[in-house]
């Protein structure tokens, strides 16, 4: 039986990125064959890594990749479980190297991505070698691929970790396109302008200002110029081209599009754990169920 030394344990850990007692153990049990023990880890690192795909990712990372003629962009979401592994190196470089790939690939779904082979294995794959490693589920959620149009250009803008923008414009320059990307990461419009606002989403709104201006009990026609200027201002709230440029509140990104000759085509916006319902934890009816004996 071969003695199992303390640098060859090192050694299994750097490698895999495995517990010291998993590796000692994986060591003993293939007689110091690091190889197979490798192997070994790795189907039990799949094993718990698919143990943890079913827990809830909602931290995470956005992560945007554009070319050098800023002419295609890629955003992506990156989730993991905490804030603390959000910030871990290995996670940061996958969430790289994820962006880099789909950008190089012009990748536009994740299904397709995943299966992507770098250095002989999958992103999946990697992707599960990083479960086992860092002990929290990741997923990547979402890609977007944005192109430019008409010979225009795309302009990105990331604000910290959490919130990732790509704008498609015609005309105007690489400054106005990143202006554009810090207004939406800051205002969050829901549409380009105020033909894209479906029918049913502007009815179902003036029945609720018809509602809450009835109740003041002022006469139809006041009520009908009420509810006429509040639609205005809900459009111009939720439409891009509608909103306040946040770093000139005094004029309209509409404006703002016709002095610099330029147009929105498209844009993009990723938060970080958005729609994603969060698992709350109630640790003092866990422990009051406990007594109970439940």
């Amino acid at each position: 039986m071969m003695s199992i030394t303390a640098s060859m344990v090192k050694e299994l850990r750097e490698i895999t990125g495995a517990g010291m007692m998993e590796c000692k153990k994986a060591l003993v049990e293939t007689n110091g064959n690091l190889e197979v023990a490798i192997e070994n880890l790795r189907k039990s690192g799949a094993a718990k890594a698919a143990k943890k795909s079913g827990r809830v990712a909602a931290d995470g990372i956005v992560k945007i990749a554009s070319s050098a003629d800023n002419k295609v962009a890629v955003l992506a979401e990156i989730n993991c479980e905490t804030d603390f592994v959000a910030k871990d190196d290995n996670f940061l470089a996958f969430a790289d190297q994820i962006a880099s790939v789909a950008l190089e690939n012009k990748a536009a779904d994740v299904a397709t991505l995943m299966a992507t082979e770098i250095g002989g294995k999958t992103l999946e794959q990697i992707r599960t070698d990083l479960v086992a490693k860092i002990g929290e589920n990741v997923q990547l959620r979402r890609i977007q691929l944005v192109e430019a149009k008409d010979g225009g250009i795309v302009g990105s803008y990331a604000h910290g970790k959490n919130i990732g923008v790509v704008v498609s414009i015609t005309g105007g320059d690489e400054e106005l396109a990143k202006d554009l990307a810090m207004h939406v990461a800051a205002a969050n419009p829901e549409y380009i302008s105020e033909e894209q606002v479906p029918a049913e989403q502007l009815e179902k709104e003036k029945e609720i200002l018809v509602a809450q201006a009835q109740d003041s009990g002022k006469p139809a026609e006041i009520i009908e110029k009420m509810v006429g200027g509040r639609i205005r201002k809900y459009l111009a709230e939720i439409t891009f081209k509608g909103q306040q440029f946040v770093k000139d509140p005094d004029t309209s990104i509409e404006k703002l599009l016709s002095a610099k000759n330029a147009d929105v085509i498209e844009f993009v916006r990723f938060e970080v754990g958005e729609g994603i319902e969060k698992k709350v934890d109630n640790f003092v009816e866990e422990v009051m169920a406990q007594a109970r004996g439940n």
